[in-house]
Formats: C-alpha cells, structure tokens, sequence
C-alpha cells in the first residue's frame, strides 16, 4: 500500500501535469521519477523504446538479475525487490577493487559482470563510463541485456554515452541531456516492478 504522504504527492503531480500523452505505465515510471526528484522537466526528457514496459515486466517477472553501476541503485531498490519477485542484485562497483587499466572501478566492475550475466536488467544511474562500455559490449555482441535503464548525470561523457545507448537496438529506457542520477535510476525500475506485480493482481507491499 502507498504511504498517506506519497498518495499526497501523486495526487499533487497528477494535478499538475494535468493533460499528457503518456500510456498509463508510462505514466507510472513518469510520476515516480517526478515524485523522487520534484523536477517536472523529467516529463519531457524521458525516453522510452517500443515495447520496453512489457518486455521489462517479463524480464522481471522470471527473476533475469538486476545490475546496478553504484550501490546508491542498488540500495533505491533493495526493499522493492525483496517485497515482490526477490530478483538477484549486482552492484557493479562492488565486484572490484582495482580497476583496469584506464578504467574506473565502476566500468571494470560492469563488464565483469556483464560477463557473467550477459542478459541481466541493466541500470546505470551515476557512471557514464559503465553505460558507454556496455553499448560497447553491445555492438560486438558479446551481450543482449534484457533491458537498460541509462540515466547517469553530469557533465562529462554523460550526453555522449546516453547518445550511444539511443543508437543500439536493446529495450531501454533514457532520459535525454545532463539530467538523470541514481534516485531517477532506482524510481524508474521501482516503478517498473510495481507495474509488473501489478499484472500478477498483486499490490506490492
């Protein structure tokens, strides 16, 4: 069940996006991201590729492995997933502690486990060096994630690395230009699950 406090906000942003032309489940992943950031712009930034909520909700709903770049995803979306399908959490910085050479620890974590989970649920909230190395993976076809969640924020390789998520044919969901972070990250696969237990009649506790 929603919390009182978070019925309050949705209802606050429903009222103040008024008229849209979103799906209901795009709807879904649109508030939740407005409602963990209070930044209405993200209604025009997000982008979604066809089919990718469906093609997410089936992903989750046979338990394919989330990978998360930072443990800030993972944490975001810790208690979501233990209160409904108990999907395995990767954190990729986690699974290293040198880099490889000319990489940061985030993107040598990725494509490690990438490795291991070629299909995984891939989300990527903070590194852009770790997205751009997965379009990297893709492209050479030693991975075909099942879906891709690319939102890292900042300014330096960030727009370029979205850019090379845009360009590979894999579900995803983006958000465009500089914006994005690990709580835009966690809101957009939180709101993915909901969708999914949704659909199995179920309310998430």
């Amino acid at each position: 069940m929603k919390h009182p406090i978070q019925e309050q906000s949705f209802a606050i942003i429903d009222r103040e996006i008024g008229q849209h032309n979103f799906s209901p489940a795009e709807y879904a992943i649109v508030r939740r991201v407005i409602h963990s950031t209070a930044d209405f712009e993200f209604a025009e930034l997000i982008r979604c590729s066809p089919g990718v909520i469906e093609t997410a909700i089936a992903a989750l709903q046979n338990l394919v492995p989330i990978v998360t770049d930072v443990g800030m995803v993972k944490q975001g979306i810790a208690q979501m997933v233990a209160n409904t399908f108990g999907n395995p959490i990767i954190c990729a910085v986690e699974e290293v502690s040198v880099p490889l050479a000319g990489k940061t620890r985030t993107e040598t974590g990725l494509l490690k486990v990438a490795e291991k989970f070629p299909e995984a649920i891939f989300v990527i909230g903070n590194a852009p060096t770790a997205l751009l190395s997965l379009c990297e993976q893709i492209h050479g076809g030693y991975v075909t994630p099942s879906l891709v969640i690319g939102v890292p924020v900042g300014f330096v390789s960030v727009v370029e690395s979205k850019a090379a998520l845009a360009q590979v044919q894999i579900p995803q969901i983006r958000v465009e230009g500089r914006k994005g972070g690990s709580p835009v990250a966690a809101a957009i696969i939180n709101a993915l699950i909901v969708l999914a237990w949704e659909s199995n009649g179920m309310i998430p506790g």
